[in-house]
């Protein structure tokens, strides 16, 4: 068995991955990528494997509850308990930078 990948094979998964490898990086990744599938297709020797199994392991069957309409919350009610609102919108803090 092959201990090592191609040159061009790192290169194209470094490309799929759009990373940049040095060529000092490049022989070590030879070795470990290969390692790595080699790891991988071990699987396919794992007893009862199949592609029924890697659906779901149990038979158990998701029951949801069915959606019932209720009384609506009016707005002044929601508001009384946020800290701080802008008309009838709640502020939230800002977590995403653009």
């Amino acid at each position: 068995m092959q201990e090592m990948l191609s040159r061009e094979e790192v290169e194209h998964v470094a490309q799929l991955a759009k990373i940049k490898i040095s060529e000092k990086d490049l022989e070590k990744y030879q070795i470990e990528l290969k390692k790595l599938l080699n790891d991988v297709k071990k699987i396919h020797n794992v007893k009862g494997y199949d592609d029924d199994f890697l659906i779901t392991p149990t038979n158990e069957v998701c029951v949801l509850r069915d959606d019932v309409e209720t009384k609506m919350l009016k707005p002044e009610e929601v508001l009384k308990n946020v800290p701080r609102h802008n008309g009838n919108y709640i502020e939230v803090p800002v977590v995403i930078n653009e």
